[in-house]
């Protein structure tokens, strides 16, 4: 993984505009990471173009369905060398298990806790009584005794998780600077301290992706590191 724990998020409609973003700042990331917007549009065609950018790809395809579904998705995406693919916890330790199984040789495959734009209120609307803190734990332990690389958390859950997991690797979405907009996310914490508390990818994409000057935005992120 490059030293720079920063994937940018290019879930921009348009492959031009994500192409030319993404070579604007590449040398102030680690890396690029493609969501499900970004693929619905572009497929592996996007992918293997952004690829040519010489970055580390993310997909984070947040893959949950059963277990045999989810292997024969992983090795869909062989082709694409991913250094990164989601999937969700929630799947269950079969899915994981084969999730990992079928994943390529130098691809990390990361489970998803609990979303960073949900709340309290949030899990006690779909059944779920623990609160997020107390369910991201839950579902790291299980990702951890499924053979998964790490997790995916929201900035106030990796640090406990980073106690409990030593040798895990840990994506934090929904960081904002200290000067940002929290938009749609409701848990979130500064990139620098996600970092302090054990963050191994730090996945930013409004704060830089929707700056005035993207450049300076991805820049003044890279400094606070």
């Amino acid at each position: 993984m490059n030293r720079n724990p920063v994937y940018l998020a290019l879930d921009l409609p348009r492959l031009d505009a994500a192409e030319a973003l993404a070579r604007k700042v590449s040398g102030h990331i680690g890396g690029i990471k493609l969501g499900l917007e970004f693929f619905c549009a572009h497929g592996h065609h996007g992918v293997h173009e952004l690829h040519k950018l010489g970055l580390p790809i993310f997909l984070d395809l947040k893959l949950h369905d059963i277990p045999n579904t989810v292997a024969a998705a992983m090795q869909a995406i062989h082709v694409l060398e991913p250094a990164i693919v989601t999937i969700h916890a929630a799947g269950g330790r079969a899915m994981m298990e084969d999730a990992k199984a079928a994943a390529g040789e130098n691809c990390k495959v990361v489970a998803v806790t609990v979303l960073t734009s949900l709340d309290d209120d949030d899990l006690t609307a779909i059944g779920v009584s623990a609160d997020p803190h107390a369910q991201a734990l839950r579902l790291a332990e299980l990702a951890h005794s499924a053979g998964l690389d790490g997790i995916v958390c929201s900035g106030h859950e990796v640090g406990a998780v980073h106690k409990q997991w030593k040798d895990g690797f840990f994506v934090v979405p929904g960081l904002r600077p200290a000067e940002g907009k929290t938009g749609d996310q409701k848990r979130i914490v500064t990139p620098r301290q996600a970092r302090d508390n054990g963050a191994s990818v730090l996945v930013i994409g409004r704060p830089i992706s929707r700056a005035e000057d993207p450049l300076a935005a991805a820049r003044s992120i890279e400094a606070t590191l």
